[in-house]
């Protein structure tokens, strides 16, 4: 017997929304694990569930079991409702407006964060400003690259036991693995644009053994702006009430 053609509608919109949630869900477990610095086979150690397996719930290629979602949550120390909220269910893409970027400190670093890095997308980028009064000689290394251009000032990369100058306009790309530091130099700070990837290569660092000069960027790094369909805008634009000030 022929299905109704509305039941055919009805059945890809459901299958849709399945595979949108498994990604959200996915999404929000990567995340979730990578602010934490864990591996999958951290994770997998202590949640009793098989590195395979959770790699395929974060790809969103395996749906996870009540009982895998419980455990989960409460390792995380998260609610259900919170492992299911993602960015990308809403919009494929994060806008950060310049008024939402606040800048932070870290280990004499200035930085902003230009992504909710680590919501779906692997890569966090930054501006950092490396002010010519950094104090201290420590380097720092952990799991991944680095990527960075110089936006102005003068600027010497120390990357295992090396030093590279480095001027505006010069762009580097590491192995974040290697013990390295931004030093400025010359009459004034230095800014640079980094992207960092958490994970390079097979050769992956314990949470322990790692240092940062930069923290993981927490959900309340940035303040994303979610762009809506312009039928949503004007809906929302009509129902909104005047600002009483």
């Amino acid at each position: 017997m022929r299905q109704p053609s509305y039941l055919k509608d009805t059945m890809t919109i459901l299958e849709n929304e399945v595979r949108t949630q498994l990604c959200s869900f996915g999404a929000r477990l990567r995340e979730l694990r990578l602010q934490r610095g864990w591996t999958l086979q951290d994770l997998a150690s202590q949640s009793g569930l098989s590195k395979t397996f959770l790699s395929r719930l974060e790809s969103g290629d395996r749906q996870a079991s009540i009982a895998a979602v419980l455990t989960l949550s409460r390792i995380f120390d998260v609610s259900l409702a919170f492992l299911f909220e993602s960015q990308l269910a809403i919009e494929p893409c994060v806008i950060v407006r310049r008024a939402d970027a606040v800048e932070k400190s870290s280990n004499g670093l200035y930085y902003v964060p230009l992504s909710n890095a680590g919501r779906f997308f692997n890569l966090q980028p930054m501006r950092v400003r490396i002010p010519l009064s950094r104090r201290g000689r420590e380097h720092y290394h952990h799991d991944g690259e680095e990527w960075l251009y110089v936006l102005s000032g003068a600027l010497t990369l120390s990357l295992a036991g090396r030093t590279y100058d480095l001027e505006s306009g010069d762009a580097v790309h590491f192995d974040s693995r290697l013990p390295h530091r931004l030093i400025a130099r010359g009459t004034r700070d230095a800014e640079v644009l980094l992207v960092a990837s958490p994970q390079s290569g097979s050769i992956v660092q314990s949470a322990a053994r790692q240092v940062r000069a930069i923290p993981v960027p927490r959900l309340s790094a940035v303040r994303p702006q979610v762009k809506l369909p312009a039928a949503t805008r004007s809906k929302n634009t009509r129902q909104q009430k005047p600002n009483p000030t």
